[in-house]
This record gives C-alpha cells, sequence and structure tokens, in this order.
C-alpha cells in the first residue's frame, strides 16, 4: 500500500508552503524555476544614448537538477553500527563527503551550490502504521529541497495492542519497504543520516529482534528513539509554521501507537530552534491503530466515538505540564498546530480536493468551526463514505476517525481559535537538526567541506 505522502511535493522544506498575504489572503508558494540569463534586465543598454552597444552572447553551462547517479559499487552505504561518533546520527564515511563547492562567477551577492554538488542528508521512519524516508539538501538558511522520498502504509503495528508482539506478515510488509529504502540510500553519496523506529518496536516485545532481522535483511541499522526525542523531532519539523508573532502553541503529533504533545511558550525572547522552548510535553501511549483496534475502526457510532475522545481524555487528565500555558490560552498569538495524517486529512476534505494535494494543505490554518464540521462529517460517513473520500481512501478509512477522537480530547483540554496544519514531521525534524549540526547553512548553505 502506497501512502499518499511521499514529502516531495513540496521541492522546498523548511519554510510554510501557504504564505500570509493581504487582508487575510493566502498565495501558494510555488517551486522556484531558473530563468534564463538573457531575460529582460539585459534590454536596458540597449535603449541608450548613441550607437547600440554589440552585445555577446556568453554560453552559460546547463543547469542540472538532482539526479545523483551515484554506483552502488562505489558508494556502499555501511550498516551504522555502535562506533558512531555521534549517538543520534549515523555518520558516513569521508570518502562519501561531497567535495567543497568552488565560489562561481556571480553578479549579484554569493551563488549557491549547484543542487548536485551540496551534501546530501537523509532521514527515516518507521511508525506504527508507515514507512518513510526523505533525502534532502540544504538551500536557503533553515530550509532544504527534497530530492528523493519514499511512503508506504506497512501498518506494523497491526495486532500489537491485543498479542504485544509484531506479527509475521506486519514485519514481512515493513521489511520490503525498508529494502526499497536500503536501496534509495545506497544509491547516493550520503553526508550523514538518521534511522528511527518508535512505538511499535519501542512496545513490542520483539521489537528488538526484528531490528535485527531488518540489519541482516534490508541493511539498515535503525535506533528505538524514546517519547521524548520523538516529541522534540516533531516541534523540529515544523519550527518554520510558527509565525514569529506568536506567543504559545500546543504542537501534537497523532502516531500510529503513540502521540506526543509539546507545550511551547515563545513570549519572551525568541531562539532560532523552536524545541528549545517546550515547557512541557507528553506522550500518550495511543494513536490511531492502537485505538482503533480496541474500539473498532470500521463501524463507529457516535456513541464509540464518544467512547474513544473519553478514553483519550482520561489520559490527558493526569498530564501533570498540561496548564503551563494557561496565561496565554486567551491570547490572540496562541494557537494549535497539529503534524499528522488525521488533520492532514481533515484539512483535505475541508478544501474538498479531489486528490490530496500536500502544496495545498501543509501550512493551512483552520478555524473552530470549520474543525467542528469536518469531524462531525467524517462521524457521520460510514465506512464505504469513508473510503470513498479521496483525501481518506481506503487505506484510513478504518484509522481516521480514532485520529479525530484523539484530536477532540486535545481541542478539549486546549481550546483554541484557530488550528494550523502541518503536512510535515519527525523526518523534517531530523533533517532540520541533522543540517544545522553539520553546520550546512553555513556560508549561505554550502556547509562544511
Amino acid at each position: 500500500m502506497e501512502d499518499r505522502d511521499t514529502g516531495a511535493g513540496a521541492p522546498e522544506v523548511g519554510a510554510s508552503s501557504a504564505s500570509p498575504g493581504p487582508a487575510g489572503s493566502w498565495r501558494q508558494r510555488r517551486p522556484t524555476e531558473s530563468r534564463s540569463a538573457n531575460g529582460q534586465a539585459g534590454d536596458a543598454s540597449h535603449n541608450q544614448k548613441g550607437k547600440p552597444k554589440k552585445r555577446r552572447k556568453r554560453r552559460r553551462g546547463r543547469k542540472v537538477f538532482a539526479r545523483d547517479e551515484a554506483h552502488p559499487s562505489e558508494n556502499r552505504l555501511p550498516v551504522p553500527g555502535n562506533a558512531t561518533s555521534a549517538p543520534e546520527a549515523t555518520r558516513l564515511p569521508d570518502s562519501v563527503v561531497l567535495p567543497a563547492v568552488a565560489p562561481a562567477r556571480h553578479e549579484q551577492g554569493a551563488r549557491r551550490p549547484p543542487l548536485q554538488e551540496l551534501p546530501v542528508f537523509a532521514a527515516l521512519d518507521l511508525g506504527t502504521n508507515n514507512c518513510r524516508l526523505l533525502v534532502a539538501v540544504p538551500t536557503r538558511h533553515g530550509q532544504f529541497r527534497v530530492i528523493d522520498a519514499f511512503s508506504r502504509i506497512v501498518r506494523l503495528g497491526e495486532g500489537l495492542t491485543a498479542n504485544g508482539r509484531l506479527s509475521q506478515p506486519a514485519m514481512d510488509r515493513a521489511v520490503e519497504a525498508l529494502k526499497i529504502c536500503g536501496d534509495k540510500l545506497r544509491n547516493r553519496k550520503i553526508r550523514k543520516a538518521r534511522l528511527i523506529a518508535t512505538e511499535a518496536c519501542r512496545s513490542a516485545e520483539n521489537g528488538v529482534e526484528f531490528l535485527d532481522r531488518v540489519e541482516r535483511e534490508a541493511g539498515l541499522k535503525l535506533e528505538i528513539i524514546d517519547r521524548q526525542t520523538e516529541a522534540r523531532l516533531a516541534v523540529s519539523g515544523c519550527g518554520s509554521l510558527v509565525e514569529r508573532d506568536t506567543q504559545g502553541v500546543v504542537l501534537f503529533d497523532i502516531g500510529g501507537g503513540s502521540s506526543e504533545i509539546a507545550l511551547i511558550d515563545l513570549a519572551g525572547r525568541r531562539s532560532p530552534r523552536l524545541a528549545h522552548h517546550i515547557v512541557s510535553w507528553t506522550s500518550l501511549p495511543v494513536g490511531v491503530v492502537s485505538l482503533a483496534e480496541r474500539f473498532g475502526g470500521r463501524t463507529v457510532t457516535r456513541e464509540i466515538f464518544a467512547a474513544m475522545v473519553d478514553d483519550v481524555a482520561g489520559r490527558l487528565a493526569s498530564f501533570d505540564g498540561r496548564d503551563r500555558l494557561s496565561h496565554l490560552k486567551a491570547s490572540p498569538n496562541f494557537h494549535l498546530l497539529g503534524t499528522s495524517g488525521t488533520v492532514t486529512t481533515l484539512a483535505g476534505v475541508h478544501l474538498d480536493l479531489e486528490r490530496y494535494d500536500r502544496r495545498r494543505v501543509d501550512g493551512l490554518w483552520m478555524d473552530r468551526d470549520s474543525v467542528d464540521r469536518m469531524v462531525e462529517k467524517l462521524v457521520g460517513w460510514d465506512f464505504q463514505q469513508r473510503c470513498a473520500n479521496p483525501c481518506i481512501g481506503a487505506d484510513r478509512a478504518d484509522l481516521v476517525l480514532a485520529g479525530c477522537a484523539i484530536l477532540e480530547a486535545i481541542r478539549a483540554v486546549w481550546p483554541s481559535e484557530r488550528l494550523r496544519v502541518a503536512d510535515r514531521g519527525l523526518r523534517e525534524g531530523i533533517l532540520s537538526e541533522l543540517m544545522a549540526d553539520d553546520g550546512a547553512w553555513r556560508n549561505d548553505g554550502r556547509g562544511r567541506s
């Protein structure tokens, strides 16, 4: 089952794909296109006084965009072991580090290196429901361009709630997806990569045993991250969606097996990394897969939906740090920020998209009434109606209402007039941290040589 979210839909990541225009209007950020050097700007000299000057045509090298056809035999990605110099990142040998870029002739300021000469970073996230990979190069400060991506629904956590173990079919699906990811990584010169596994592998009795199999069969060594790291990475991936005048944010990531919630206080001086402003966080051991397996996902009555909301609300009631933003909840500069398939699905239904479009969803604002209407609409649909919606489909039709129940419990604790939708998360957070730690945005994006 291929996931709709490949991550490749937005060539530049780090800034919101929807930026505010005048009077509350929104304009979509489009991919930057290369322009010819012989454009309108060069014609002004032709109208100068006196005889027109002859202009010599200059041959420009063709701009090559990111297809790094590296030969696997020359660029084999090693299986990272325990000898990494940094525990959080897989460091690859110096032989695969891209060369420094020589300064090019330029007209206005320093020109960025060609895309194919920039250092390449990779992030892989094996979750309870999805296996996702992003490969990217740094561009403008704090941003990067995705040059390769992969996403597949593997449902690794299927049956985990009942049995406490990863099932054989689920592990087989995940390994097949990870083999594809391994091939993609081995065929590129990767500066740094981080490969993570989350709740399904954290909680399963055979989680470590499964990752040993992944290392043997797919050639990838994944690390199981703790819940605090997962919450921090989710925040790091969404930093550019929090605007300058924001004072407080409740960021939540509704996953397949767990849901991370971070309270972010920006009322004081703001640092470049949003994660530095987390004042409280929690990780609920419940996600769309685990909740749907306990309550049912295909046939969900209003009573069942209410019971799911109550279950999550009870878990949130024991979160001691839930009031750390009470002084900001009434501020117009306080809002919710959701990064998960649940909120992106709601946004797609809200926009009545004929086909899911990441560029229109990522960064979208939804007001309280719009969210209410969309949740009510989905609760009123039966399973077949959910399957028929192009932004839900058969792969998510039995999970989306569990996600809505988690969302409703969150909104009850932190009511807000606005919800911002993020089609980004852990992978983007990993890439942002890898690039920042490597100095990739120093000296106009060239990175360290």
